[in-house]
């Protein structure tokens, strides 16, 4: 039996111009993994940086995950080599990276993901990555299925983001309106108008270097908005939120009876 490398579909959607909605999970559930993969998002996360996820946990999550079409997509926990050769060599192939401030934290970011002599990516031939070192193929492709889309969350990054967006091997910008709200002062309030504007600005910049830009909405109607304004990588919402406003909603209507 002949064993390919997994190509990478979602990043080509992405390069192509689509629009692509996606669900942040942060439970370490295999059971809601898979059930997730199942709804009919084109992405769904899974974010070891805000949650109990850790390396162990983040295969059988990307297993459970592969029974539904939903691409599969991991946050590591910071943007370090060690922690994204690991998710790397576990299947993941779309990484959103925290906290990129400058254009040289993005360019150590591809150079984590990219096999020498491109990058840095140390080197396994067992892995589940390479199908456990079945896919004859894996390392003449594997650099280019990776998908960098690489997370501005501060003023100072936005102030770098054309820098930052220019770096060769960064597939996206991901704004994370809630660490941005904080850094201009605005801490839980992301809505502010002052964050709002930042968020336009951001995208017309991010969009005139020629990449895709992103963002975690806090539900389907801002997500709509962003898609709007021009946003294609959008995060509708998040297992935790759903089940906290699905279970405290259904409370309500219980005890209204």
């Amino acid at each position: 039996m002949s064993v390919t490398a997994p190509r990478n579909a979602f990043k080509r959607r992405l390069l192509s111009g689509e629009t692509v909605y996606g669900l942040w999970m942060m439970s370490a559930s295999p059971v809601l993994s898979e059930a997730a993969s199942l709804l009919g998002y084109d992405w769904m996360l899974m974010d070891s940086e805000h949650s109990a996820i850790d390396i162990g946990g983040l295969q059988p999550l990307l297993q459970a995950a592969a029974a539904g079409p939903t691409a599969l997509l991991a946050r590591p926990a910071w943007n370090d080599p060690v922690l994204i050769k690991r998710v790397l060599d576990i299947g993941a192939q779309t990484l959103v990276l925290p906290f990129v401030q400058t254009a040289e934290e993005a360019r150590q970011a591809v150079a984590s993901t990219r096999y020498p002599p491109e990058g840095r990516r140390g080197v396994s031939a067992a892995t589940r990555a390479g199908r456990f070192g079945q896919a004859a193929d894996y390392f003449a492709v594997a650099n280019d299925e990776i998908c960098v889309l690489v997370q501005v969350e501060t003023r100072e990054a936005i102030e770098a983001i054309d820098d930052i967006a220019a770096v060769e091997g960064v597939d996206g910008v991901f704004i994370g309106p809630s660490d941005l709200a904080a850094s201009l002062g605005h801490i839980g309030n992301p809505g502010h108008e002052e964050v709002q504007a930042v968020l336009r600005s951001a995208l017309g910049r991010i969009v005139a270097a020629g990449k895709v830009p992103g963002i975690l909405a806090a539900g389907g109607a801002a997500a709509r908005l962003y898609a709007e304004w021009g946003y294609r990588f959008v995060g509708v919402t998040s297992d935790i939120g759903v089940f906290c406003a699905g279970a405290k909603a259904a409370l309500g209507e219980a005890k209204a009876g």
